[in-house]
């Protein structure tokens, strides 16, 4: 029997969702996490520093959201583990989980210094799984959910270094998005027909923290290369999220949405 088919309203609503974001506390990660309770979901936040978390969840509070936190570095098991426990305590589950933290490296790549390459994959991608794995426990348990990782289009083409004027590479980063893109996908088809929904996030260039120095030398160079001619502005993530959230999306699981002006289509 076919279920009567509800309003856009009603796919996209998050009330009642509980939501866990890594990486919550600036960036792209707080823009996600408001996004998600506008929606309707309540969040949890992980963060690395107390400096920001803070601020972030008493910004979100002073919205008239349910906002809470906790400090975790996400390539810490234990940590991972602890902060899952918490985030499940204090919100009495997890249907959404966003994998947002992540770091990034730059260096010539036969000059790329190991403790950075295993820092960067053993955050983005390491991270990503422990999260997953340990929350994806409960959402079995609880008869699904849906997890979203934030990748990078680093993950689905190659840089041109000669372009920015230099030889950096971002060997580390790269590496680590597109084994974030293969991990979507592991998981998608191994959680789907127990009601789990996995899906990522490939972002072009946005004005972040971590792409601000990048984005003083290669801009406007990149912004040529782009069809929609400009990178990312504020906002134009978080919709992107919610839908994947909720859903609207349904009946998607496994894919890579990229959101990038364009850039990946030449």
């Amino acid at each position: 029997m076919w279920l009567a088919v509800r309003t856009i309203q009603e796919l996209f609503d998050l009330a009642g969702k509980r939501a866990l974001v890594t990486g919550g506390s600036r960036g792209l990660g707080a823009e996600i996490a408001e996004g998600l309770c506008e929606a309707g979901a309540s969040v949890f936040l992980l963060a690395r520093r107390e400096k920001w978390l803070t601020p972030q969840v008493e910004a979100l509070r002073e919205k008239g959201f349910e906002a809470h936190g906790a400090l975790c570095d996400v390539s810490d098991r234990e940590q991972v583990q602890s902060a899952v426990a918490e985030a499940v305590e204090t919100l009495g589950g997890i249907d959404v989980l966003v994998n947002n933290a992540g770091v990034t490296w730059g260096a010539p790549a036969e000059e790329m210094p190991f403790e950075k390459w295993r820092q960067v994959v053993d955050v983005n991608l390491t991270g990503t799984w422990l999260f997953s794995q340990e929350v994806g426990k409960r959402m079995l348990e609880q008869g699904g959910g849906s997890i979203i990782n934030i990748a990078s289009i680093a993950g689905l083409i190659g840089s041109t270094t000669g372009s920015r004027g230099d030889d950096t590479s971002l060997a580390g980063y790269a590496a680590s998005k597109a084994g974030v893109l293969g991990l979507t996908r592991e998981l998608a088809a191994n959680w789907g027909r127990r009601g789990i929904r996995v899906n990522a996030v490939a972002p072009g260039f946005f004005p972040s923290r971590m792409t601000e120095g990048m984005l003083e030398k290669v801009q406007e160079s990149y912004e040529e290369l782009l069809p929609a001619g400009r990178i990312g502005r504020p906002g134009e993530l978080k919709g992107v999220v919610v839908f994947l959230a909720s859903e609207a999306a349904g009946h998607v699981t496994g894919q890579t949405l990229a959101v990038d002006g364009g850039r990946t289509i030449s």
